[in-house]
């Protein structure tokens, strides 16, 4: 191969002038689902924000930023980035907040698409690194992989329009799809590797719709359905996530057919469970199995021309100017080079490194880990076998109880379950998480209890109501209630879409002194194992 030629060859792979010209469609389609998704991200922490990390919050960021940096010292910026170390006050959490809403935004109207995604990836980054419990969800995780990578497959300049004239690095189109891949085929092997005799004797999703952490109402119905279908769906999501998914590395008509089968799938897991922005990332991502040739098939007339006008290399060559700018340009695209490298020989080491054959040293991986851009996933591996609820009450004698209720938690028995993903409630999700453990391993239940005692407005706003009405409780207590779906034969006499029984106290029940001080008024029940 002669220099020309190999200089030719990078520049297809790591400059966007360069690229391939073969996927301005669904490019233009992921970068307004990526930018909608951030909006649900951000949309969603504007009612949560104070009340999960504020300064009166259950886990403030603060307080949290403070250990890091005793325990780091000088590094503790690249161990936390966030920019939440210039400020966490209630005013510094709810600018982030709003700054993501307005990127992202101007992101999907096509305004400044890099700019506007690089801001909404390091204001997300701020939230999560600073959040703690509530930030430990893979869906964070595959969003700022997916986010970071698109920095450099996003069309540059202010006012790109369609940018049928610059395309995007193959790399970054490599490593989204990549992502894609990783997702399913490491749900794939976490199942496996978990040993769960749920996946191994079919019967793993007989009581997932109604055990999922926020079951929907159409779940309610497919949980009635009879085993086989039941059966079925395992099959069918093992055969995914082993089998189907390795299209992706054939010619472009098998591609389309992996898209036709895996698009369908994932709308069939957004109407049963709500994962959050979970499954949006997913299907988005599988736009990018598509190419324009299909595309242009489909979408309306007076989009093709646009999309498909030519815009010969010599041109765009001219566009670049002077020798400076050129130099600027290589530059960048050396530099695009080595980080889109660096993720892609992460990725690959844990993947290689979670089906136990890794023979690449793990350094360069454990360096991205706080930027959370270099993942595993793995959904699924093991499935609950009962339905867990904890919940908040509040009392001013010791004797008569009042519920705190949720706004998006299964609760009240005759509610019927809601799809409202990719809106993402997560003091109530990580509930969920909670309940299959003990409050010693998850310390937000009693800070929230405090709180709760103390009649902190930012966690009080955190539920539907507050049933004291703006006072605070004299006691505060956590009790464990098991649910399951109620037959249909029942719903139809009762009205009901649950029932329920009560377990007892999952934490302590919490006094608050007239010195101002807490103290345990009733250690929590001895519960019955359900893990």
């Amino acid at each position: 191969m002669t220099m020309e030629k190999a200089i030719s060859t990078l520049r297809r792979w790591f400059d966007p002038q360069m690229g391939a010209r073969n996927g301005f469609a669904a490019r233009w389609i992921w970068v307004r689902a990526l930018a909608l998704i951030y909006f649900s991200a951000f949309f969603s922490l504007l009612f949560q924000i104070k009340g999960l990390i504020g300064p009166e919050g259950i886990e403030p960021a603060g307080v949290y930023l403070r250990a890091i940096a005793q325990y780091y010292g000088r590094t503790a910026w690249w161990h936390a980035p966030t920019l939440f170390w210039f400020s966490s006050s209630s005013a510094a959490v709810m600018t982030v907040t709003w700054l993501g809403i307005a990127a992202s935004l101007l992101a999907f109207c096509n305004v400044w698409p890099r700019a506007n995604l690089f801001v909404c990836w390091i204001c997300f980054l701020s939230f999560v690194t600073s959040a703690g419990d509530f930030s430990s969800y893979q869906s964070d995780g595959m969003l700022l992989e997916a986010g970071f990578i698109s920095l450099f497959f996003a069309p540059p300049g202010l006012w790109p329009g369609l940018a049928a004239e610059r395309p995007s690095s193959q790399i970054s189109l490599w490593l989204l799809r990549w992502e894609w891949f990783r997702i399913y085929f490491e749900s794939g092997i976490v199942k496996e590797l978990s040993g769960d005799p749920q996946w191994r004797n079919f019967t793993a999703m007989d009581e997932y719709y109604q055990n999922s952490p926020l079951p929907t109402w159409i779940g309610w119905y497919v949980q009635h359905l009879p085993h086989w279908f039941h059966a079925a769906s395992v099959v069918g999501t093992l055969l995914l996530e082993f089998v189907l998914v390795w299209m992706l590395f054939f010619p472009r008509r098998v591609r389309l057919i992996c898209f036709l089968i895996v698009t369908p799938w994932e709308i069939g897991v957004i109407l049963t469970g709500n994962y959050a922005f979970l499954n949006y990332i997913v299907l988005a991502l599988g736009f990018l199995l598509l190419d324009d040739v299909y595309l242009r098939r489909v979408l309306p007339v007076r989009f093709r021309d646009l999309w498909w006008r030519e815009s010969s290399p010599a041109q765009a060559d001219l566009r670049r100017g002077t020798r400076v700018r050129q130099g600027l340009h290589a530059a960048g695209v050396v530099l695009s080079g080595v980080v889109l490298l660096w993720i892609g020989y992460a990725t690959t080491a844990e993947m290689l490194g979670m089906i136990g054959v890794s023979v690449l040293p793990m350094k360069p991986v454990t360096l991205l880990e706080p930027f959370r851009i270099a993942n595993q996933y793995g959904l699924f591996a093991v499935m609950t076998r009962g339905r867990y609820e904890i919940e908040f009450q509040g009392s001013e004698d010791g004797e008569n109880w009042q519920p705190y209720l949720f706004t998006h938690k299964p609760q009240l028995l005759n509610e019927a379950p809601r799809i409202y993903a990719p809106y993402q409630p997560r003091f109530d999700w990580n509930l969920w998480f909670a309940s299959l453990g003990n409050w010693q391993q998850n310390e937000f239940v009693p800070s929230t209890e405090e709180k709760l005692l103390m009649n902190d407005r930012d966690v009080v706003g955190l539920f539907r109501s507050d049933p004291f009405n703006g006072k605070a409780p004299r006691f505060v207590r956590a009790v464990l209630w098991q649910y399951w779906f109620t037959s249909i034969e029942e719903k139809r006499k009762t009205g009901n879409w649950w029932r329920r029984t009560m377990l007892g106290l999952y934490a302590p029940a919490i006094e608050r002194t007239p010195d101002g001080q807490f103290e345990i008024s009733a250690p929590p029940d001895a519960l019955p194992r359900h893990d």
